[in-house]
């Protein structure tokens, strides 16, 4: 029972609502509507589900700062408007589809020292270039550590509102929610390089929980096989 009545994120009551109001108009119209629109309120209310997390606490652990599942690694520059330079960095994608919980939490200890967003297209999140062309909203990081990382919420296909709940100079613990994204996106986190992640492409993360990566340890990057 604890895993279906979870929390709701406040960013989700005003949808509710408004499912809910509409699902009473469409009953008005004819009963068979009316129970369209409480299915509709009832999956708002499962998408906007906020569970607690507990998240593994030690020094230079990276944390999936999303549930989804793992569409990409590789070394690529962070975007520009973060002013980190041009060299590339260790990349970890995270793709969330409609059915994840889309509330997005830090990846590791630090202060937020700038944010960027930058309005673009709504391209599959899935796809490589959607970190590219789609709107994101951008965060830059220095850890407890003193490491510079970055962590990016990208629009989808059908995602077309990014929230990002913190500002320049917020301190936040990793695991700690900042911000969410609605109906199916991706966030990117930006690592320095040599950084060897410890998840595979294709495996399913779980927000504040999935150790996504070890900054400080010299292991191979993991390979992941299908059984």
């Amino acid at each position: 029972m604890k895993d279906v009545l979870v929390p709701i994120n406040p960013a989700g009551w005003p949808f509710i609502a408004m499912f809910a109001v509409i699902a009473l108009v469409l009953a008005y119209i004819a009963e068979p509507l009316g129970w369209v629109g409480v299915i509709l309120t009832l999956w708002c209310v499962y998408f906007f589900r906020d569970p607690n997390r507990v998240t593994p606490i030690r020094e230079d652990l990276v944390i999936a700062p999303a549930d989804g599942r793992i569409c990409l690694i590789d070394e690529a520059i962070p975007p520009a408007e973060l002013d980190m330079g041009d060299a590339a960095l260790q990349r970890v994608c995270i793709f969330m589809n409609v059915f994840n919980v889309h509330v997005n939490r830090a990846p590791m200890e630090g202060t937020i020292t700038k944010l960027a967003y930058r309005p673009g297209k709504f391209l599959n999140a899935d796809l490589d270039k959607a970190s590219e062309f789609n709107e994101r909203q951008s965060l830059r990081m220095k850890t407890k550590e003193g490491h510079d990382i970055a962590f990016v919420q990208i629009a989808g296909l059908i995602a077309r509102r990014i929230v990002c709940q913190v500002q320049e100079g917020t301190e936040l613990k990793a695991g700690e929610r900042f911000g969410l994204i609605r109906f199916g996106s991706r966030v990117d986190v930006y690592m320095p390089k040599g950084t060897a992640p410890m998840v595979a492409v294709g495996q399913l993360t779980t927000a504040g929980e999935t150790v996504i990566a070890d900054i400080k340890s010299k292991e191979s990057a993991r390979v992941g096989e299908i059984h």
